[in-house]
């Protein structure tokens, strides 16, 4: 039960600020060409993210077992297409480039 706790604690502290500051723009001058596609990187972080509530927060609710593995299946889901908006983005930046 710590773990679930550590763990979302770490990745609200990690993955949810630097997703909402790709989301909006609110990056140092210095990054801007490594991250050039901004918000679809922010919204893969914020899809990594919401993985760590998909799986905790039941678990930590003493949840049933469906409904976790439910949660699981959806956090999956949620990581998924994250990962396919992470790979479009880098894809159209290295055809335009």
């Amino acid at each position: 039960m710590l773990w679930q706790w550590i763990g979302l604690a770490v990745f609200s502290v990690t993955l949810l600020p630097a997703g909402v500051a790709l989301l909006i723009g609110r990056i140092p001058q210095r990054l801007r060409p490594r991250l050039d596609p901004m918000r679809p990187r922010g919204l893969a972080l914020l899809a990594f993210y919401a993985a760590a509530p998909l799986n905790a927060v039941p678990r930590l609710a003493d949840a049933s077992p469906s409904i976790t593995l439910a949660a699981t299946g959806l956090a999956m889901v949620v990581t998924l297409a994250g990962c396919i908006v992470l790979i479009v983005a880098t894809q159209r930046t290295r055809a335009t480039r």
